[in-house]
């Protein structure tokens, strides 16, 4: 049934002409949005923000690619953490310590991919002889999600489609040169608007004869 199909696909291309990068999908109904494939390839650049949290320590920014979508769409979303000066938060892989961690609430409809963490740093603290990996400053977690494209799903859309909340939490433990908070936990949330599909039929004399 899917033989000749077209697969959607990106290449980029440096200045030279040079392909560095590519990105496409075994399935030919699952794809990234414009904006996600820019928040791969530049992460400051891609996303809207949605909304700001001030938490204890941080602030956070709350960014998407894209505010609607389609069955088979990848969404991105984003959190960017801001911290004071002299703060750090630990990282995945820590031993002894809280890491940070974003945890979204499963949605049957929407598939989460794993999360994104950006490289750490090391450092080292002289009061108990340890290195370990931080983050510091500004910083984004990034996560994917995909809609769902079963049939079943395509119909209960309506025309109109569904509007989801997709919940979750930010868990850290903040620190600075003197001492370790209380480890805190974060409510997170975007919400994303997924349309059916336009199965409106291309007119007769542009169709594959």
């Amino acid at each position: 049934m899917q033989k000749g199909f077209a697969r959607p696909g990106y290449f980029f291309l440096d200045g030279k002409g040079i392909i560095r990068e590519k990105f496409f999908e075994a399935k030919y109904r699952e794809r990234l949005t414009g904006n996600s494939l820019i928040a791969k390839l530049f992460l400051e650049l891609g996303q809207e923000v949605t909304e700001t949290v001030k938490a204890p320590h941080l602030q956070l920014a709350l960014e998407q690619s894209d505010a609607t979508g389609i069955p088979g769409t990848r969404v991105t979303l984003v959190v960017e953490v801001r911290l004071p000066p002299d703060v750090h938060v630990y990282a995945p892989g820590t031993k002894g310590y809280k890491p940070i961690k974003l945890v979204l609430d499963p949605i049957p409809q929407l598939e989460r991919k794993s999360v994104d963490y950006p490289p750490s740093k090391m450092l080292y603290l002289p009061a108990i002889k340890e290195r370990v990996p931080v983050f510091e400053g500004t910083f984004r977690i990034s996560q994917e999600i995909q809609v769902n494209t079963g049939a079943d799903f395509w119909g209960s859309l309506g025309k109109d489609g569904k509007t989801f909340t997709m919940m979750g939490k930010l868990e850290y433990q903040a620190c600075d040169k003197a001492m370790c908070y209380v480890p805190t936990t974060v409510p997170v949330k975007w919400q994303l608007q997924v349309f059916p599909l336009d199965r409106t039929r291309a007119p007769v004399d542009i169709r594959h004869k």
